[in-house]
């Protein structure tokens, strides 16, 4: 019993602890097998690139030899970049394609700025503690769930045996955060329940024990913001994939290019990334400055789990959406001009 209590204890803190570095660092090795070795793959992929680009080829010398018969001589000068930019990209350097070294030269700058954001101000630590001081209860509760069905004395060495496993819990706590006004006031309340049962209602015996779907949502949701992470980051290598289909067909005669609409959705998802721990990350500072350092309140936290699992990722893909609009239209526009000018 001792034993499936303290691996309970470490498995919600090492929950707690992991965070969107580890997880982008669990996808490092994909990107670089998939984007830097000789791989059958991402190899087919770039053929098939190269293919598109020779049969849209055609479209565009159609357009071109067009463009210099009826009209002046700068636009198809300027066209002619299109081409060379094309072949530069897919050329295969022995390492990858230059595509495929820009698409990690992309994302490793995304991951940059989402790690510094992470780090600043201790974020990752004011991340996790909010996470335990929502999940912290919940393993009290579970240790304490036991001994509600059991009367007088046997019901009394139950909650003694309890808190006294609970206070694994509280010395772990203080190990990662020192001393917080929340551990305490969890202390206090399972040290109470467990020593001067009298002193506390049955009201507040019965909120501490919670119930065990209480339990399982809490830990639905932390699995729901964990496998929102892991989607992104499984939708840019995606999207990175496709990178050289989208850049084969950008010489196809019409005014939205494949490369900006593809360039543009792999910035989203980093857009998408960064807002989600943004969003998270002042949620968190909220709860650990706000409630976590008053020891009058006791909060329900179960918000806090529901707006990281469901509302967070929601705001994070608008947030994206919007400035990946916006992003398109910058790129299309720059793209006219630059075309203008040259």
């Amino acid at each position: 019993m001792f034993y499936l209590a303290q691996t309970g204890i470490d498995n919600v803190i090492g929950s707690g602890a992991t965070t969107a570095k580890s997880i982008a660092e669990a996808w490092d090795k994909q990107w670089l097998d998939l984007l830097q070795s000789n791989n059958s793959f991402y190899g087919a992929l770039t053929n098939l690139g190269i293919f598109f680009a020779v049969g849209t080829l055609l479209f565009f010398m159609f357009q071109w030899l067009k463009d210099l018969i009826y009209s002046d001589y700068s636009r198809p000068i300027s066209a002619l970049i299109w081409p060379f930019i094309i072949v530069l990209l897919l050329t295969n350097t022995g390492t990858g394609s230059a595509l495929s070294n820009l698409t990690l030269g992309v994302r490793n700058l995304l991951n940059t700025v989402n790690q510094q954001i992470i780090t600043t101000a201790d974020a990752n630590k004011i991340y996790q503690q909010a996470l335990n001081m929502s999940t912290g209860e919940e393993i009290a509760g579970s240790l304490l769930r036991p001994c509600g069905s059991l009367l007088g004395e046997q019901q009394t060495q139950c909650l003694v045996k309890a808190s006294e496993k609970a206070s694994l819990l509280w010395q772990e706590y203080r190990n990662l955060y020192g001393n917080q006004i929340w551990i305490d006031r969890l202390e206090t309340k399972v040290t109470q329940i467990a020593y001067s049962p009298g002193a506390v209602s049955e009201s507040t015996f019965n909120a501490l024990l919670g119930s065990t779907m209480q339990t399982i949502i809490k830990n639905f949701f932390i699995s729901l913001q964990y496998a929102f992470q892991n989607l992104i980051e499984a939708t840019m290598l995606l999207v990175a994939a496709l990178g050289p289909l989208a850049v084969g067909g950008s010489l196809l005669p019409v005014a939205g290019k494949p490369i900006f609409a593809w360039l543009t959705g792999f910035l989203c998802l980093g857009i998408s990334k960064i807002s989600f721990n943004i969003i998270a990350i002042i949620t968190a500072a909220v709860i650990v400055n706000g409630p976590g350092q008053n020891a009058n309140t006791d909060p329900d936290l179960m918000w806090f789990m529901i707006f990281l699992g469901l509302l967070a990722p929601i705001v994070s893909l608008v947030i994206a959406g919007a400035g990946g609009f916006a992003i398109f239209n910058a790129i299309s526009y720059t793209g006219a001009l630059v075309r203008d000018r040259v």
